[in-house]
């Protein structure tokens, strides 16, 4: 749901290409977050051992991984059904 409670097919064209943008830019930055944090926790592992503190980074790359608003693949088939790719 979007912050005003529009459910992804209420949402105009112009508000759906707009959400396609976000979604792409955020899948960038989360993937990179992702990578950085799987660096931090390859390195820990390799200089120390497994640990309590090895474990957060993984965490927080599990939220990264599955905090998108909406499901992508809905949104692409709501695209392609309205022409709009």
């Amino acid at each position: 749901m979007k912050e005003n409670g529009k459910k992804l097919s209420e949402l105009t064209d112009q508000e759906l290409l707009q959400e396609a943008k976000k979604i792409k830019s955020a899948s960038i930055t989360n993937a990179v977050l992702v990578g950085f944090l799987v660096g931090i926790v390859f390195y820990s592992i390799m200089k120390n051992s497994l640990g309590f503190l090895t474990l957060i980074p993984l965490f927080l790359s599990y939220k990264l991984i599955n905090n998108s608003k909406y499901n992508k693949k809905e949104l692409e088939a709501l695209l392609k059904e309205r022409n709009l790719i």
